[in-house]
Formats: structure tokens, C-alpha cells, sequence
């Protein structure tokens, strides 16, 4: 069905309203109730889904039986009805942008391939695309850092940027937000999300709820402004963009209900830590949650925006919070037109869908939050819902070198004192651990030991979206400044906001200038540290860290703290509140006691504790009051502009896009080589080698990591034989639209642990036959060289984290078949699909150690050769060295009809292209 295509309407449900100066139409709920039942205590977020079925029901994807599959969800609170989704836009960032534009660019070749008009392929849901995820902190702790940082930006991202500004103008329905202006999420809360969608239909205004879907996992901050959003994966974004329907089982709703109000110090960031942790204890995997109760009436949407962000923390689909009069103050804070904030209210009410006090929805299940128990936290060292109150971070540290190394020798010692009469900690050097290690910097002698803090950033979405915490930094800030304290020589400081209006507000607040004073300078806007683009530590800092093999720390105000992701050297990664950020770059160690610790002396040389930094509850208030209307007018008034750079970069206008072999960012893939119009039979596997043996919580960067690499990586030898300097390798986010880099990138995270191997950490495997260990790139390739079939075995949450296609794309280049695992996250089981690689999943009480697989066994699956089914039990057959046998079920996770459909195209874009050329 086309998106103008007005649905059946078999139930009446097609009515209207006022709202302003204009009248729109709608399908009503309480309309369609009359036949359907009562809905009221539907939850919010469903009531959304119901709406969605009602406009689209065509008797083909949707018909009466979905509807009423939402309807009985009232007595069930779960369901297994399959519902076809089809969201108002589509949201995406660069890092999966430009292999999603890739990706467009390679279907339109293959239709002109097929003689027919390339321009068949283009969106027809809208998309806006914001490049967020290129900008590098190169340069930190000075003025001219953010200048220097754009400047390089756009000098290492040319060739990519030229691309999307061919995609701009080849493309319709496809806006792109240039670079430096803020990251996806915070400018789609702040000025793309409209909370009503509304468009124009047979003659008449249409009013809908907005919703989308997201090429990014945080896609869900979203729902704090009543919008029902999620992430899916880059090719599941792209069928959505080419009209295809996001194919999904009716969600279980957990209610999540808030009561009581923080305690005077405690942030958002606590809190939103604390619900993380919850929610995972819970188990809230593929599931929905939704907040209700009646500490929602004072809760800002800045403070539920960071709540919902941290979904796929959490693990759910998404966190969604109902309309309310909060979403109107934001909507007029962030400066939406009048006409706008009146059609929300009037729709939100006459759909049922605008919370009222002590209303309580029917959920599949639930649990109580009293904000008053939240404490000061952070997370980590290396999950980010593993929450450390701040009070036992010390205590945590010293657990983990316990387990990791051996006990700690030394405490961090405050004896010594640094430049300006501050105390230094750990500089005593008197009072050595076997490994702290003495280093120059800024020719000053000091000492760097374990729990240094290396990188404090001030960055991510989560966080820079919510003007209380970072006022909060800039109020410690302030007063360290006061007190002259200063950050520790070894902390590399930066301040990525994910819009220009932190920038305008920090500034009015006064606070700009402490945070610069403590190094907390502006490096750019986007998401940096928190994507892995923390850039190189100062040369000495990461000598001292090899040479003494060091567990140093980063403390960052991002939401994803996985292995390898912030820096390859910096093993323990804490996210915290900024505010708290800021206290760790003044301490400069996390094996201190923040609550009783000093941060450092005075000028008079008196201890100065955080609680003497720390701002009330009123002074945050007061800050936060200095953010007006007209500092959001003005920054969003010419989004889609660009700076003088991104205005001078030509491009041919064209439909097809102009490959050259010499580009080392864009290349066209081999995804659509030799398909035909038919898709070929699926086979069974049969003695299939092992690629991988994997343990739990795999996450998508293990397998495809988006940060730096090293020359002597299979991508960085490839890179350097195209004539690419090492200073120029940029990352692997940036590398995404070059599929040589990223098949040689994948599962070659310096963190990732192959079980096949003994004690080695990275991207490494053993080539069975030959028994030689090699990268995992160049076992892949020998093994397509000899006509090998491969597969990959794991663990629990296997692709846990973010919504990265390229860990299925580079999973489907290196010629694996199947990967079975005990349990997915659901981003990269449907993105493994949408590839054609076929996620398989252990039945309970089985997995890889009760088969004691040791990675030298073979691998036959049968089952695959019939008729592919949802669900479906398929058997695997495991042969010994010694040529013993076992054999085992396996539970096929293609879950929907539609998916099945895909993977027997080979992937969801093939399909696509397919049905294109048949309609053409």
C-alpha cells in the first residue's frame, strides 16, 4: 500500500478536529472503540500501534484480525500476532548513513543494470540524515580546538562528505543536517520530532502520531517527547525508507512507574543509571517500557529524554513517556510554532493518548521507582548497566585489579603537590606500584597510576540534551576556578555538546569560561568520545600506559561504555553525570573516595572536598532558567545550510552514482553481484568451519568496532597499500562505506576474545586446517578460497549494543552462513536476517561448553533446504577431530513471516530490489 493511499476504514474510525485556525482528519480510537471495546487502559505506546493499523489496514498488510490482535492483547497482555509497523521517517547519522546511502546507490545500479529507471530506488518515507558521528577530539583543552577539529574533519571526510551531498540532491524525501551542528538525537528532540505528524491526503490534512524508526539504537530519547521510536538496523532503515513495512510482534508493555522527586545533589544521570539497572535485573529484552505514575507531572522532558535514550541499555525496545503538559512546555521552550504545540494537545486528548493524573494502563508487568532512594552513581567498567554508587567506586576499583591483576600496591597518594599549590594524586614518589610509571608533561615531571584518569569528556546525547546537568557542571566548573583548582596534567579534557544551543546557554549562564579554564574547551558537536572518537592520548601518556601496562579510566558523560569502544588503551570506562566528569578531571584518579577524598587544596592550600563544589538544587534552577526560546530559533533557523565548507563541495548531479576505484571511503559493494530475478534454493550446511568461538554479551562492536585502527590490522595494511598514510586511517565508523575495510574490520575488536585461542585477546583465529593462527579476515578469506562454509558459535546477548549493520554486512562478507548463539539482542538478530545470514539459537540447557566445542570440531545444520518458517527446530550436527558425533536441535530465530520471506532473497535489500523491478 503507498503512503497517500487512504486506508479501508472498515471501522468507521475516519473523523476530525480543530485545532488553531485549521481542521484535520484522523482515525480515532475512541471512534473505533464503539466496535471494538473499551481501549482506555491500553497502553499509550500500543494505542499508538493500534492507530498506525487503523490508518494503514488495507487487507493486505493489515487487516481486521491485527486490529483485533491489539484489542484481545487487553486480556492476554502478550501476544504472538505478527503487525506490520510503518513509521511517519526515518532518522539516521553518518556512521550508518553513509553505508545506508551505499546501499541506494549500489540498488540503483543494479535496476539500471536491469534496464530499468534508476530512479525507481527513493525514499518515499522522509529521512533526515545528521552527520554527527565523524568529528575527532584532536585538539582539546585550548581555544582554537573546535576550529581545528572541523578543519580536520573536513579534510579526512571530504570523499564522504561529497558522497552524501550527491545523495542530497540525487534523492528525494532525503534532507541532510550538515556537520557541526549537533547530534541526531538531541536535534531530532529539539526541532524534528513534531510529537503530531500531518500531511496532506485527498484534499484533506491528515493528523497522526509522529513516529519513526532510527539507524541508530538511541533513536528511542525520542519517546520522552510522546514520540514512539526505536532503532533498527541500517538495511531494516533502508526497506522502511523504500516502503516496505517494519515487521514486528505485538510488544509485551512493562509499566514502569515513577513516584516521589530526587534528593537535593542527585541528577538525571543517577537516575537514569538506576533505571538501567533495573530494567536489565528485570529483563526487559524485545520488550517495551512505559512510564507512568505521578512523579511524571514535575518531570522535565530533558529528564526523561535521558531516560528513554538509555533503552538499549536497558534492553528494551523502547522507554516511552505519555503526552502531557510537560511535552507542551518543552515544545514551547524549544520554539515549535503555536499551530503545532495547539495540534498536539487537541489530538493527544481526543485520542486518549494525553496522560491524566493517577490514570494506570494494563501492562504486562511492572515495577516502582521512589525517585527519593536514587544515590550518585556511575557505570562500569565496561557495561553501562553495571551501576557503582559514587560512595563505593574506590572499593570497586581495587575489587577489579584484584581480579584482574593482583592486588593494588598503592593508593593514590595526595602528598605531592603540582603546579599551583594542588594536590596531584598518586605523584608521591615514595609510594610506588610495581607498575605506575613517571612521565613529562608540559615539563612537568609526574607519575601516572592505576585508575589514572585519562579521558574525562563531557559528551553524548544522553546528557548534553539536558540543561540540569550540564549547568551543573558548569556551576563545579565555576567554583573550582573560584577555590583554584585545576585538572591533573594526565587528563585529557573535552566539551562535545550535542547542539549549538548548550553553547549559547553555557555561555549566558557565564560558564563557559571555567569550563575552558579547566580544559572542558569545545572540540565539536557530535558525539566523539562516546562513538570511540576520543582521538590519541598525548604521546607520553600513552607510552607511560604500555610501558607499565597500566589499568588507567575514562569518566565520560556518554551512554556506552563497552570494551575497546572509548580508547583501545584505556581498559575501565565510567559513565557519570557531567557534573561528576568534571569532579574526576579535577582528582584525576577513580581509586579515590569521592564523598570523603579532597579533589585537591585550595590556594591557601586548604583540602577542598566535591560537597564544597557541589550546587543546590535552587542554583541549578536558577542556571537552567537562562535557557530561552529564541536561543533555539536562532540555532535551528538554518539547520540544513551548512557552513562556507560544506557549501563549497561539488558534486555531479546525477541519479546513478560515479564509482572510482581510487575513493578509499566509498566503494561500490558486491551485495547485488550476480543476483537474479529469482533468489537461489537455501542448502543445508555441511561441514561448515568454525570462525569463531565466542563467549557472553558480544556486542556489535566486538564485531564490527567503529574506532581507531592499527597499521598492522588487516584494514590498515590495505589502507597503506592504497597509498593511505597511518595519520589518515580516520576509524572504522568513518571507513563504512568501503566494504574492504570493514570485512577486514570485523571481529577485530583489540578487546574481543576468540576461544579457540589460548590467552589472546583481538581479532585472531585459527585456521583449522593448516592449525595456524591468523587474523580472522584471513582465515575468512582462505576458507572462501577453499570452498569452506563457516560458522560462528556464542553466548548469551550475542550483538548486544549498538544498531550496527556492518556487524552482519562484515558477517556476511566473510562467507559466514550461520551464527548460533544462546540468546540475541534484537537489532542484530533482524540485521543478521537482513543480511542472509541465518541466526540460530541453542535450546536451553545446551550451548557451546556442554558441547565442548573447541572451535577444531565441523559443523553441519540441516533443516534449511525446505520451506523456511518462523520458529522453525533445525538440527546440527557437531563432528569431532576423533570423529565422534553429536547431535542437537537448534531453534531457528527468524521470528516473523516477513523475515522469513527476506532471508530466502539472501537479505531484505535483494528482496526489495526484486520487488521493484517486478512493479516496473
Amino acid at each position: 500500500m503507498s503512503t497517500d493511499q487512504p486506508a479501508k476504514n472498515s471501522l468507521n474510525a475516519l473523523t476530525s478536529l480543530k485545532a488553531g485556525n485549521q481542521t484535520y482528519h484522523y482515525y480515532s480510537l475512541p471512534e473505533a472503540a464503539k466496535t471494538l471495546g473499551d481501549l482506555d487502559r491500553l497502553p499509550f505506546s500500543l494505542k499508538v500501534l493500534l492507530e498506525n493499523l487503523l490508518r494503514n489496514e488495507d487487507d493486505t498488510t493489515v487487516d481486521r484480525s491485527h486490529i483485533d490482535a491489539m484489542v484481545q492483547w487487553l486480556d492476554d497482555r502478550r501476544s504472538d500476532t505478527e503487525i506490520q509497523f510503518r513509521p511517519a521517517r526515518v532518522l539516521m547519522q553518518d556512521f550508518t548513513g553513509v553505508p545506508g546511502v551505499v546501499d541506494l546507490a549500489a540498488m540503483r545500479e543494479a535496476v539500471k543494470k536491469a534496464g530499468k529507471d534508476p530512479a525507481l530506488i527513493n525514499p518515499l518515507s522522509p529521512v533526515d540524515l545528521v552527520i554527527d558521528h565523524s568529528v575527532m577530539v584532536d585538539h582539546f583543552g585550548n581555544a582554537s580546538a573546535f576550529k581545528d577539529n572541523v578543519a580536520i574533519e573536513m579534510e579526512r571526510n571530504h570523499e564522504r562528505y561529497e558522497f552524501l551531498r550527491w545523495g542530497q540532491q540525487a534523492f528525494d524525501n532525503f534532507r541532510v543536517v550538515p556537520p557541526g551542528t549537533g547530534i541526531c538525537h538531541q536535534v531530532n528532540l529539539e526541532y524534528l520530532g513534531k510529537t503530531v505528524w500531518s500531511r496532506e491526503q485527498d484534499g484533506k490534512q491528515l493528523a497522526y502520531p509522529d513516529t519513526l524508526v532510527g539507524t541508530d539504537s538511541h533513536t528511542t530519547m525520542i519517546n520522552g517527547l510522546g514520540i514512539l521510536g526505536w532503532g533498527v538496523g541500517g538495511i531494516e532503515a533502508e526497506a522502511g525508507m523504500l516502503g516496505q513495512p517494519v515487521s514486528m510482534l505485538i510488544p509485551e508493555v512493562i509499566g514502569f512507574k515513577i513516584s516521589g522527586k530526587l534528593r537535593e545533589g542527585i541528577t538525571a544521570t543517577d537516575l537514569v543509571l538506576t533505571v538501567t539497572e533495573m530494567l536489565r535485573k528485570k529483563g526487559v529484552v524485545g520488550k517495551f517500557v512505559e512510564f507512568y505514575g505521578d512523579g511524571l507531572k514535575d518531570m522535565p522532558v530533558a529528564d526523561r529524554a535521558t531516560i528513554a535514550n538509555m533503552a538499549p541499555e536497558y534492553g528494551a525496545t523502547c522507554g516511552f513517556f505519555p503526552v502531557d503538559e510537560q511535552t507542551l512546555n518543552y515544545m514551547r521552550l524549544t520554539g515549535r510554532e503555536a499551530q503545532q504545540i495547539e495540534l498536539v494537545e487537541a489530538y493527544a486528548k481526543a485520542q486518549g493518548l494525553w496522560r491524566e493524573p493517577g490514570h494506570e494502563p494494563i501492562y504486562t508487568d511492572k515495577l516502582e521507582l521512589d525517585m527519593g532512594e536514587v544515590e550518585a552513581s556511575l557505570a562500569g567498567p565496561k557495561r553501562p548497566q553495571d551501576r557503582v554508587a559514587l560512595k563505593d567506586m574506590k572499593a570497586a576499583f581495587e575489587l577489579l585489579m584484584e581480579t584482574a591483576e593482583g592486588p593494588a600496591d598503592a593508593e593514590p597518594d595526595p602528598k605531592m603537590t603540582s603546579e599551583g599549590g594542588q594536590t596531584a594524586v598518586g605523584v608521591d614518589n615514595s609510594y610506588h606500584h610495581a607498575s605506575s610509571q613517571m612521565l613529562e608533561l608540559d615539563g612537568t615531571q609526574t607519575r601516572l597510576d592505576p585508575g589514572a584518569v585519562v579521558i574525562a569528556a563531557i559528551t553524548s546525547c544522553t546528557n548534553t540534551s539536558n540543561p540540569s546537568v550540564m549547568m551543573a557542571a558548569g556551576l563545579i566548573a565555576q567554583k573550582a576556578v573560584e577555590k583554584g583548582l585545576k585538572t591533573r596534567p594526565w587528563v585529557k579534557t573535552s566539551l562535545a555538546p550535542g547542539s549549538k544551543v548548550v553553547t549559547d546557554y553555557l555561555r549566558v549562564g557565564g560558564f563557559q569560561e571555567a569550563l575552558n579554564e579547566l580544559g572542558f574547551n569545545l572540540v565539536g558537536y557530535g558525539c566523539t568520545t562516546c562513538i570511540g572518537n576520543s582521538g590519541p592520548l598525548p604521546d607520553a601518556v600513552e607510552k607511560a600506559i604500555k610501558d607499565g601496562d597500566l589499568t588507567v579510566a575514562s569518566v565520560l558523560s556518554g551512554n556506552r561504555n563497552f570494551e575497546g569502544r572509548v580508547h583501545p588503551l584505556v581498559k575501565t570506562n565510567w559513565l557519570a553525570s557531567p557534573p561528576l566528569v568534571v569532579a574526576y578531571a579535577l582528582a584525576g584518579n577513580v581509586r579515590l573516595d569521592l564523598k570523603k577524598d579532597p579533589l585537591g587544596q585550595d590556594r591557601e592550600g586548604n583540602p577542598v572536598y566535591l560537597k564544597d563544589l557541589w550546587p543546590s538544587q535552587q542554583e541549578i534552577a536558577d542556571a537552567v532558567e537562562k535557557v530561552k526560546t529564541d536561543m533555539f530559533r536562532t540555532e535551528y533557523a538554518e539547520v540544513f545550510d551548512g557552513d562556507a565548507n560544506w557549501q563549497a563541495i561539488e558534486v555531479p548531479e546525477s541519479k546513478v552514482y560515479e564509482w572510482t576505484d581510487a575513493s578509499t571511503y566509498i566503494q561500490h559493494p558486491p551485495f547485488f553481484e550476480g543476483m537474479g530475478e529469482e533468489p537461489d534454493p537455501i542448502e543445508d550446511i555441511k561441514d561448515a568451519h568454525i570462525l569463531a568461538l565466542l563467549g557472553d554479551s558480544v556486542t556489535t562492536d566486538h564485531i564490527s568496532p567503529a574506532g581507531s585502527f592499527a597499521p598492522d590490522t588487516p584494514a590498515g595494511k590495505y589502507l597503506q597499500e592504497k597509498g593511505v598514510d597511518p595519520k589518515d586511517f580516520n576509524s572504522y565508523g568513518s571507513r563504512r562505506g568501503n566494504h574492504e575495510v570493514m570485512m577486514r574490520g570485523t571481529f577485530a575488536n583489540v578487546r574481543i576474545r576468540n576461544e579457540m585461542l589460548d590467552d589472546v585477546e583481538g581479532g585472531y583465529t585459527r585456521h583449522v586446517p593448516s592449525g595456524e593462527q591468523m587474523a580472522i579476515y584471513d582465515a575468512a578469506m582462505k576458507y572462501q578460497e577453499e570452498g569452506t562454509p563457516l560458522v560462528v558459535i556464542a553466548g548469551k546477548e550475542y550483538g548486544t549494543g549498538s544498531s550496527r549493520d556492518w556487524a552482519a554486512k562484515g558477517t556476511r562478507l566473510l562467507g559466514v552462513s550461520a551464527v548460533v548463539a544462546e540468546s540475541y539482542e534484537r537489532i542484530h538478530r533482524s540485521n543478521l536476517i537482513g543480511m542472509g545470514v541465518m541466526p540460530l539459537q541453542f535450546p536451553e540447557g545446551t550451548d557451546r561448553k556442554s558441547l565442548n566445542l573447541t572451535g577444531e570440531e565441523t559443523i553441519s545444520i540441516e533443516g534449511l533446504s525446505g520451506d523456511i518458517k518462523p520458529g522453525q527446530t533445525l538440527t546440527m550436527t557437531v563432528t569431532y577431530p576423533d570423529g565422534g558425533t553429536e547431535s542437537c536441535d537448534l531453534i531457528s530465530r527468524i521470528d516473523t513471516a516477513n523475515e522469513a520471506v527476506y532471508f530466502r532473497h539472501g537479505g531484505i535489500l535483494h528482496y526489495v530490489v526484486r520487488e521493484m523491478l517486478k512493479s516496473a
